[in-house]
């Protein structure tokens, strides 16, 4: 694997978009690609007095701008991503959805936090008698973003496909920010940075495919797609370079992975976090005399990857740092 320049984790302006969570695949799928070329853009103010520190910060998003209190003492989030980086600088909300929370998580699914609804429906009610001072939502909760505006101060969250070290860089810069832990934030991305380094700078040259199994039909996903920093970032070289771009992936046969033949199968299983039949688990659906045929099952290279971290908390500190790590081990 050939390296090249990565962006700095530590880049000014503050990029990003939106993606992570749980429910139907169309339409978290649809609420994913709608926000996932925005931008967001932080500017201090309320600053009483010279050398004093910002009360507040502007917060330019994909669905507005809106006014944040510095180091909020109320939060209500509505993405996994983002709740991932909150837990790793040691912050806590009072309340989120406790469906689907992963697992490594899920000391957030107890009574001592309130359950603000799922992703796509809040509990505006709840919400509204918690008096929160700051709401972060993701792709999933964006139709909701008008209404919850209206209980409190409402950010638009998440990770850009097409730029995603780069804009998941920038989510934690600023959620340090928002929390007054920006020097926490530019230590776990400098430890990030490092593991991503250590990845691309293995010496693997075969190429590799990303499939999703869902209720036993199979996905492909390539540079383009929501998982594309696999190939764009991660440098791993794509088996097939024509795999449509749709946010869903493209429909593929057992067949097309045999023609296709990489030499390492990255799998994600879809059942495995949203409730799936144990007929229908990935290592079930993969066990066949096509895909066995290929260099991946031959030579032990179908590498099943955690779908919390790729599907549900995508653009964590936890959930980056744990792919990176999962694509260093199968490429060494």
């Amino acid at each position: 694997m050939k390296k090249r320049t990565t962006a700095s984790l530590f880049a000014g302006a503050l990029l990003l978009a939106a993606c992570t969570g749980e429910g139907d695949a169309n339409q978290t799928d649809n609420a994913e690609a709608a926000g996932n070329n925005g931008q967001n853009e932080t500017e201090e103010v309320n600053d009483a007095n010279a050398g004093d520190e910002a009360e507040s910060i502007t917060v330019t998003h994909d669905l507005g701008e809106t006014e944040v209190p510095v180091n909020p003492e109320s939060v209500v989030v509505f993405d996994f991503g983002v709740l991932d980086t909150m837990d790793v600088l040691g912050e806590e909300p009072v309340a989120l959805p406790q469906g689907n929370v992963p697992s490594y998580l899920s000391d957030y699914e107890s009574e001592a936090y309130e359950n603000a609804g799922t992703l796509f429906e809040p509990d505006f009610e709840a919400i509204y008698a918690m008096e929160p001072d700051l709401i972060l939502i993701g792709g999933r909760t964006a139709e909701a973003y008008d209404e919850l505006s209206e209980i409190a101060p409402t950010v638009m969250m998440g990770v850009d496909q097409d730029n995603y070290i780069e804009s998941f860089e920038e989510q934690v810069t600023l959620l340090g920010d928002i929390f007054a832990k920006e020097d926490e934030a530019a230590s776990a991305l400098t430890d990030v940075q490092q593991q991503l380094d250590e990845l691309q700078q293995t010496d693997f040259n075969g190429s590799g495919l990303m499939v999703m199994t869902s209720e036993g039909s199979l996905s492909a996903y390539g540079p383009g797609s929501r998982f594309g920093l696999l190939h764009n970032e991660f440098e791993i070289t794509p088996a097939d370079e024509g795999i449509d771009d749709a946010n869903h992936g493209q429909n593929v046969s057992f067949e097309y992975v045999l023609e296709t033949n990489p030499d390492i199968l990255f799998v994600l299983d879809r059942g495995a976090v949203v409730g799936g039949e144990e007929e229908d688990s990935a290592d079930e659906v993969l066990n066949n005399d096509i895909i066995n045929q290929t260099q991946a099952a031959e030579n032990d290279s179908i590498v099943y990857l955690n779908t919390e971290y790729w599907y549900i908390s995508a653009g964590g500190l936890t959930s980056v740092s744990g792919m990176i790590e999962e694509v260093r081990q199968a490429v060494e």
